[in-house]
């Protein structure tokens, strides 16, 4: 459908708080206790985004403070230790930032942020200006579609396409998000391939597939053409 989210612009919030390289420590403290966000783009120029500052980076001062690290600590800490000395947004950045792009798809994001351990992703253009942040939250907005909307896109833009010139014979129910297709498709060996595509539509939990494998069709070979034997 064309009004359910696919990208990260579908559900991006593109009100976003952000930083200057030279806003101070405390400032950045603040800038998130106000706005209840755990990290804050840090940007230069007109926008473009050059790092991030978290949580986790401010907390470097903390876990310092009131203890001098041995040698050991200081090689295999050296990022930490540089951060707790750190007084601003451009020593305490993560650079380069963790960025996704707006055509991204849901998927994807969900991906940077699983691989890369975060819990929000600065948006930007294709010149790396700042044009929104996704959390994941956002991503899971997606599984808040109602349950007949699911079953009209999975029945228009899934099941349709394999019954062209047909009467369709699968029959589409959605219950919690999750799809159930039953009846019979055409041919046995177009399951692998609807299931695949049912969980690819937004909002889709999982698949409970009740479909009738159709009758195998044997071809009996023909005997082989035996020539004169000399």
């Amino acid at each position: 459908m064309k009004d359910t989210p696919h990208t990260v612009s579908d559900v991006m919030t593109q009100t976003v708080v952000a930083v200057s390289r030279g806003a101070a420590f405390k400032e950045i403290a603040k800038t998130l206790a106000q706005w209840h966000v755990s990290a804050v783009p840090v940007l230069e120029g007109e926008g473009r985004v050059i790092g991030v500052v978290s949580e986790a980076d401010l907390l470097s001062k903390q876990e310092y403070k009131d203890r001098d690290p041995s040698r050991v600590e200081q090689l295999r800490h050296l990022d930490e230790l540089v951060k707790a000395g750190a007084a601003t947004a451009g020593e305490l950045m993560s650079t380069p930032a963790v960025t996704v792009h707006g055509s991204a798809t849901l998927a994807e994001a969900a991906r940077v942020m699983a691989h890369k351990g975060v819990k929000q992703l600065p948006v930007v253009d294709e010149q790396g200006m700042l044009a929104g942040i996704v959390s994941r939250g956002d991503l899971l907005k997606v599984y808040l579609r109602d349950d007949e909307d699911i079953a009209r896109e999975v029945r228009e833009e899934v099941v349709a396409h394999f019954f062209r010139n047909t009467e369709p014979t699968v029959g589409i129910s959605v219950v919690e998000g999750v799809v159930v297709l039953s009846g019979r498709l055409p041919d046995a060996a177009m399951v692998p391939l609807v299931a695949r595509l049912v969980r690819a539509v937004e909002g889709v939990v999982n698949v409970d597939l009740r479909l009738d494998t159709p009758p195998a069709r044997f071809r009996i070979p023909e005997p082989p053409v035996v020539g004169p034997q000399f």
